[in-house]
């Protein structure tokens, strides 16, 4: 194993900033992007892989036409995440073990059962001919020593509660959380003598300030979702982007719940598992008692309103988004979201180490 994160991605630049493989959002044009300006970024699969080749061959004729090269050679310098509990392996693989569709990275989250981490790691790893890191995303220290001890990951994503999205309906927060995990897999690795993965922090981080305290944490590299919603190239109505940037406080103006799931038919995901999104009229409704039947029937109709759909008091579409939404205050560019919060985050960590 490389003996940093950004060693073994060397066009990235330290502390490594990554993109969170937001379903639906996360594609080819801000994956790029976000590895083009230094970091790592990934593409959304989920659970769908019917646009995984375009994807992939979108974001090469991206590189390509900026002349973006890494001394990784027979890599795509971007990552694929993956939704364990629906996306189908065996195809999965045959679109991957192309030699010009090998991601730098796949990400694995919330399978129906651990096995599924053991067959995916394997699977990945012949596939790419072990050229693809294999990262998985963990809500606690069980699931984290669970997932080194089946898949022995490259890199083990540790996501706390405050995470927009989907998460373990109960958690902690990273600032308890991270350095738990890092002891006790370390701890692990050490008796089982077996290689320590690298440990990336995710969950409330929007900037360069907590980019800097989760590198305090332990963790060597940092996963950005929230702040990636209002970046230029992601995929986001112009309805649920300008929710985004109108929520503020978000630990009291966002939830984690199984409500908007619900409304939206998405009910696939495996127990112990909610959404934290923007709480609007739907789940309002939903806490004073108006019926399921009722509810949808208000979503649906606020579904075909468009980005109507998302203003004002009475908004009522699911707006994914984690508690650190309230930093989110403009639209700009992938490429100069990921750079400032780099740049942010190495001028507190030298100016802390300049006062100790």
């Amino acid at each position: 194993m490389a003996s940093s994160l950004t060693a073994a991605y060397p066009w990235t630049t330290s502390p490594l900033i990554s993109c969170a493989p937001m379903r639906l959002i996360a594609n080819a044009s801000l994956a790029a992007a976000v590895s083009m300006a230094g970091g790592l970024g990934f593409i959304g699969a989920g659970s769908d892989i019917s646009t995984l080749s375009s994807e992939l061959s979108k974001s090469r004729e991206i590189f390509s036409k900026s002349n973006f090269t890494t001394s990784k050679s027979g890599i795509l310098p971007v990552g694929v995440g993956f939704l364990l509990w629906g996306a189908p392996l065996k195809d999965t693989l045959a679109i991957l073990s192309k030699p010009e569709n090998i991601p730098a990275a796949v990400w694995l989250f919330a399978p129906r059962d651990q096995t599924q981490l053991r067959d995916w790691a394997d699977g990945v790893r012949k596939a790419t001919a072990n050229k693809t890191k294999i990262w998985i995303q963990v809500t606690s220290v069980r699931e984290a020593l669970d997932a080194v001890k089946i898949a022995k990951p490259d890199v083990l994503v540790v996501q706390g509660t405050d995470a927009g999205g989907h998460g373990a309906a109960q958690g902690a927060g990273i600032v308890s959380l991270v350095p738990e995990t890092i002891d006790a897999v370390t701890e692990h690795c050490k008796t089982a003598s077996t290689t320590l993965p690298f440990f990336v922090a995710t969950g409330g981080i929007s900037d360069g300030r907590g980019v800097a305290a989760a590198i305090c944490l332990g963790a060597q590299g940092v996963c950005l979702g929230t702040r990636y919603l209002a970046a230029t190239e992601a995929t986001i109505a112009p309805g649920y982007q300008d929710a985004v940037l109108r929520a503020s406080d978000g630990g009291t103006t966002t939830i984690r719940s199984s409500v908007y799931d619900q409304l939206r038919g998405t009910t696939e995901w495996p127990a112990g598992y909610g959404g934290r999104g923007v709480l609007n009229a739907s789940f309002r409704d939903h806490e004073s008692g108006v019926s399921f039947e009722d509810n949808k029937k208000l979503y649906e109709e606020a579904v075909a309103s468009g980005d109507k759909g998302w203003e004002g008091d009475r908004a009522r579409l699911t707006t994914y988004a984690g508690t650190g939404v309230g930093l989110v205050k403009g639209v700009e560019p992938a490429e100069a979201i990921t750079r400032k919060v780099q740049s942010d985050a190495a001028k507190i960590l030298n100016e802390t180490r300049a006062r100790l």
